[in-house]
């Protein structure tokens, strides 16, 4: 319908001046863009661009005529730093045509943005006058309260709007939300929704196992990164504990900086134990909104659990389930990206099936979408960041199931079901996640050494090559083949055919001009060779800038 009225044209208007008057963009301010994580830059320079994005929220949910969300936060990210997700219908992330359209509002100088607002209504046919719905939520940051005020002041200028503000989040709790208002069938729509649902799943598949462990200890320690998975796990802590799970929290809310020393970051980039850590028990580290999760235990040195070994532990578990269910024809797929370890992919590969393993680019939003071709779609990075998808098709089989005779199969078709309902399907999510991995490990009776011994890492390392121009790197084939510079990936292929097991791969970065080198190999020599003869072409190749990055001793 486009704009149809003169009070929808001074809507634009409004917005326009409001954005002049309070939400100014300065002329120097540099260009930023929208990608995988929204906007995420220090957050003294965001006002102006949260005040857009709740206009681009508002216009999305007029286009849409449905709620849509806004998160505020920055993840795992310094405390200086903040940004804005904006979250479709049914708890996904943003299409790629529409971050187009936030970089391009992000960016326009305020005299601009009346004609901006015009245009996009016109051309995507979206009438003002429609009624704009949009859930707003925040990280701990001491910035995100003021920014939260930005994004409620773009959404009410665009008139008709109601605006939801959930307050204090976790960024899945977030989604979850959005979801759930939009669809009231996936659960209540409200933080005590959100855990009344975990733990009654949570409590059912315990009860479901009615074993004694031998190797499995109900007591765990979460590191909350200092920030907002304390508070939600917090409020959780005595329902788990009646159902049998001792879970101790360290680094929350307060104990110190959002994410320095902490956090799922820290612990898989640093290898090594968050402050406030000791040696002792099994360990979770989640990031500062709590969408990442890692696990880590000390034998005989430092040993993590990340998301490739979260993704097998699961994909394999509903595997075996599937199996007792008698359901061989629901198909289980793994997608991982270019960064999981070679020997998980092996060993899923054992799990699963060749076909059954796929490989997507960077980036949780491909892995999502990866992950729907499959019946049930389990996707991870390495970074912990991941979920499962369970289409209508299991859901239907299960539930058929069920209603059978054969105990075994209906008992294994019932956990199936309760591990859905435990599953936050919208999002990557460390609190729904830390429950599963919990019930997984209960059920199959393993304690952090047996699911370690599932497969041994090869060895690996990553490394930035600091480049003059990044735009001259492309990539294919899930990022794992070079297309350009010419002749790039011919070397790479002849230093991975020197050693065992050698694996390489090269991708640009998308926010700074850093080529970042991955290598894997059988052995730590054999990978140093691979992942120094890989930096010194790319060096070489791309003029690299600085000094040359040097593994040698």
């Amino acid at each position: 319908m486009g704009l149809a009225s003169s009070s929808a044209v001074g809507q634009a208007a409004e917005a326009a001046t409001l954005a002049a008057s309070s939400y100014s963009r300065p002329s120097d301010a540099p260009t930023i863009g929208y990608g995988t994580a929204g906007f995420r830059t220090n957050a003294d320079v965001l006002d102006n661009v949260l005040y857009r994005m709740g206009i681009l929220a508002a216009l999305r949910s007029k286009a849409l005529g449905k709620k849509v969300g806004v998160m505020i936060t920055a993840s795992h990210n310094p405390e200086k730093d903040n940004g804005v997700k904006l979250v479709e219908p049914m708890g996904e992330m943003m299409p790629q045509d529409w971050e187009a359209h936030a970089t391009r509002m992000a960016n326009a100088a305020d005299s601009d943005l009346k004609t901006l607002v015009e245009e996009l209504s016109s051309s995507l046919s979206i009438d003002l006058n429609a009624m704009g719905e949009v859930v707003v939520g925040r990280d701990t940051r001491p910035s995100s309260s003021r920014l939260a005020m930005a994004v409620c002041d773009g959404v009410g200028v665009l008139r008709p709007s109601n605006l939801r503000s959930v307050g204090v989040v976790t960024t899945p709790q977030l989604h979850y939300i959005v979801r759930c208002q939009n669809d009231p069938s996936y659960g209540v729509a409200s933080l005590g929704g959100y855990q009344d649902k975990l733990m009654d799943a949570f409590g059912k598949l315990l009860s479901s196992g009615a074993r004694s462990p031998r190797r499995y200890k109900g007591t765990v320690n979460v590191d909350c990164a200092c920030g907002v998975g304390s508070i939600a796990l917090s409020n959780m802590v005595e329902a788990l504990r009646s159902v049998g799970l001792a879970v101790k929290l360290v680094n929350c809310v307060g104990d110190g900086p959002l994410n320095e020393g902490c956090g799922a970051d820290f612990v898989k980039t640093k290898q090594m134990a968050p402050a406030h850590a000791d040696a002792s028990g099994r360990w979770v580290s989640f990031d500062g909104d709590a969408d990442r999760i890692v696990y880590f235990f000390s034998k005989d040195g430092f040993c993590l659990l990340d998301g490739d070994r979260i993704a097998l532990l699961l994909s394999s578990f509903v595997k075996s389930l599937l199996t007792s269910a008698g359901a061989e024809d629901i198909q289980v797929g793994l997608v991982q990206t270019a960064y999981a370890n070679g020997a998980s992919t092996e060993r899923a590969k054992v799990d699963l099936g060749d076909a059954q393993v796929t490989c997507a680019k960077t980036g949780v939003k491909h892995c999502h979408h990866a992950a729907l071709a499959y019946d049930v779609g389990v996707y991870f990075e390495a970074n912990g960041h991941g979920t499962l998808l369970f289409s209508k098709k299991l859901v239907d089989k299960m539930q058929s199931i069920v209603t059978t005779s054969d105990t075994e199969r209906k008992a294994a078709a019932e956990k199936l079901l309760l591990l859905r309902d435990l599953i936050n399907e919208t999002v990557g999510d460390a609190i729904s996640i830390f429950l599963a991995v919990e019930a997984v490990l209960y059920l199959t009776d393993s304690d952090c050494e047996t699911w370690r011994a599932m497969y041994d890492d090869l060895p690996n390392r990553q490394i930035k090559v600091v480049v003059a121009d990044r735009s001259i790197f492309e990539t294919t084939d899930a990022e794992r083949q070079c297309v350009k510079p010419v002749g790039l990936q011919a070397e790479i292929d002849k230093s991975m055919a020197k050693v065992p097991k050698g694996r390489a791969f090269v991708r640009p970065s998308g926010t700074e001009d850093v080529v970042r080198v991955y290598a894997e190999a059988e052995t730590e020599e054999a990978m140093l060779q691979l992942a120094q003869e890989v930096i010194d072409v790319v060096y070489s190749m791309a003029g690299g800038v600085g000094e040359k990055p040097s593994l040698r001793p």
